[in-house]
């Protein structure tokens, strides 16, 4: 069977106004980032195709062009994870670029502009209320006066699959049998987009989706989930973190199973017994296997809402396929994590990856409360830079009390810029100032999300 692209199709939004992540809870916990994009689609659709939502007048001669998407056929090799040439760019004689400025300058604005694209109109009906003075200095920075292509367009996180929105648009969703919750699930060969400007790439994932879709539970549940193999090699799934009572469920062929050959369909059967952020992955095969997709998160939640935060994103890393990826993307096709003012965000860290990775957020400090799942008490401490080693969960609380728009990456600057600008394990927080920036748009979180 060969690979097939990735099909999100939009689902609509949930009819219940108390259960599920697209509740009005759910969403406001969940679905800030989704949102804000598509506020953003919503308004760009209303506008001209040939009127950037940034224009400030005629645009300007100066600036680099928005490079066309590339149309090569999709790799069937895994990218090299080196880093960009480190060597400082030579000054230009173009005088299309600023004086003192190199093409680096030229690049590292167009992966922001990239990064950002027609948000124009939120970010500036968002802002002018607590400061009219921030919309323009974003547009001064980004040089919306001349009129670049890439600000009429939505950002790069809005045009490729995203297992953030996904989960929100179209929960996985399981059956009951007596009292076990079932899932039927699949182990596919796929097409992956790391980047809206780049072919994709040849990769793995659980129901056509890298990372795979997120498995919620409730500590006590009594799960069977059903995996069917359509790879053409075996494999085998692992839930990190279970503590199995029978180990034989644990997913390591040759030890606990034998391995699940393809067109074959392998059912695991265990009770979630404790809660924390978990895993699931290949264990067979795994550094070609993880590495090109097959991870996913598995998260086991307290029967009672857990009242120190409010919301939740899941940042999972790895550093084989495409490179330095946060939930399968590199930087500028990461959807931000977004939050408004007095929100206190829970980050899932998971690293799927074989390098470690610390994570630094700008102008906030973290309260790490959490390690592997396991609450760490009295040894909860704060920080802004957390190293997450492989295989490792730390959950960490983001308390947001100023707006902006805040870097937040990894620490290892190889892995996140280069001559040609930001790339790789680069994200934002963006705080807003009320929740209603996030409950106004409630409705539109799956419009705005076309994946090509």
């Amino acid at each position: 069977m060969e690979p097939t692209q990735p099909n999100q199709p939009a689902a609509s939004p949930a009819e219940s106004e108390d259960k599920g992540p697209l509740s009005r809870r759910g969403f406001l916990g969940v679905a800030g980032a989704a949102g804000l994009t598509a506020i953003a689609a919503s308004v760009a659709a209303c506008q001209s195709s040939t009127t950037p939502a940034w224009s400030f007048g005629p645009a300007a001669t100066a600036g680099g062009a928005t490079a066309a998407p590339a149309t090569a056929a999709p790799a069937t090799a895994a990218p090299a994870t080196a880093a960009p040439a480190t060597a400082a760019p030579s000054p230009s004689l173009d005088p299309n670029i600023p004086a003192g400025w190199t093409s680096h300058d030229i690049a590292a604005r167009e992966v922001v502009r990239r990064y950002v694209g027609n948000l124009a109109p939120a970010i500036k009906a968002i802002f002018d209320p607590v400061s009219p003075d921030i919309f323009n200095k974003l547009a001064d920075i980004l040089g919306a006066a001349e009129g670049p292509a890439s600000l009429g367009e939505a950002p790069s996180w809005l045009k490729v699959p995203q297992v953030y929105i996904n989960d929100i648009a179209a929960p996985l969703t399981g059956k009951k049998d007596g009292d076990v919750t079932v899932y039927d699930m699949t182990i596919d060969e796929i097409f992956a987009s790391i980047d809206d400007m780049k072919a994709p790439v040849a990769a793995l994932g659980y129901n056509k989706q890298w990372p795979g879709p997120t498995i919620n539970a409730t500590v006590g549940e009594k799960l069977r989930i059903n995996f069917t193999n359509n790879l053409k090699e075996t494999t085998g799934v692992h839930f990190h973190g279970v503590e199995f009572e029978n180990f034989f469920q644990d997913g390591v062929p040759f030890v606990t199973q034998l391995p699940i050959k393809p067109g074959e369909t392998f059912s695991y059967e265990f009770t979630a017994t404790r809660p924390g952020s978990l895993m699931y992955h290949s264990h067979h095969n795994a550094t070609d296997q993880v590495g090109r997709g097959l991870l996913g998160a598995f998260i086991v939640r307290e029967k009672e809402q857990d009242k120190r935060w409010d919301s939740e994103y899941t940042w999972i890393s790895n550093d084989a396929l495409g490179g330095f990826t946060i939930n399968g993307h590199g930087f500028p096709a990461v959807v931000p994590v977004v939050a408004y003012l007095g929100e206190r965000v829970l980050v899932r860290y998971m690293n799927e990856g074989s390098m470690m990775h610390p994570w630094h957020s700008h102008g906030y400090k973290m309260r790490v409360i959490a390690r592997d799942g396991y609450p760490l008490g009295d040894a909860e401490f704060e920080c802004d830079t957390l190293g997450v080693n492989p295989g490792e969960r730390w959950d960490a609380i983001i308390t947001c009390d100023r707006p902006g728009i805040w870097a937040f990456h990894c620490h290892i600057l190889p892995h996140v810029e280069g001559t040609d600008g930001m790339f790789g394990m680069v994200n934002t927080l963006i705080v807003v100032p009320t929740p209603a920036d996030k409950k106004a748009v409630f409705d539109a979180v799956v419009a705005g999300y076309k994946p090509a």
